[in-house]
């Protein structure tokens, strides 16, 4: 297997294919609700929903390095973690919505590279492409363990 078909194999796998190790990251947020998402282990940890925005966020970020664009213009005013739910918002429709953005950050870097694994910059960019990978496999097992505290 060539090292771009790998690299969207390990893409897939991380975020929504099937695996054979457990639960990728859509699948560990299946069945969340918006009341386990915004569920805290300890004042000051970050929750499911947290989480989720966070990697949304970073998937958003390395299609911007990718890219070249615009520095700020992720969907969400700030970066890396942002606080869910926001006041007054603790519903299924801003969880669902919340969830959307994830989904729709990882479609926008999947298009970003496929295009960029077809260029000379390719292995450049790899590192940061297996991170993304990586980073999803990470925390959707963080995911699965507050959803485990969660029931204790």
């Amino acid at each position: 297997m060539d090292s771009a078909k790998l690299l969207l194999a390990l893409l897939a796998e991380a975020y929504e294919k099937k695996t054979w190790h457990g639960p990728n990251l859509k699948q560990s947020l299946k069945g969340v609700t918006a009341k386990q998402a915004a569920w805290r282990p300890g004042a000051g940890r970050h929750n499911i929903w947290e989480v989720t925005l966070h990697a949304a966020y970073w998937k958003y970020a390395v299609r911007r390095r990718i890219d070249g664009g615009k520095r700020g213009s992720f969907a969400l005013k700030g970066s890396n973690f942002f606080a869910r739910p926001e006041k007054g918002n603790l519903n299924e429709a801003a969880w669902s919505a919340d969830r959307k953005l994830l989904e729709l950050e990882h479609r926008a870097l999947h298009g970003t590279v496929v295009k960029v694994l077809r260029t000379g910059r390719a292995a450049k960019v790899m590192p940061q492409l297996y991170g993304v990978a990586f980073h999803d496999i990470y925390h959707a097992g963080q995911i699965r363990l507050l959803r485990r505290l969660m029931e204790e």
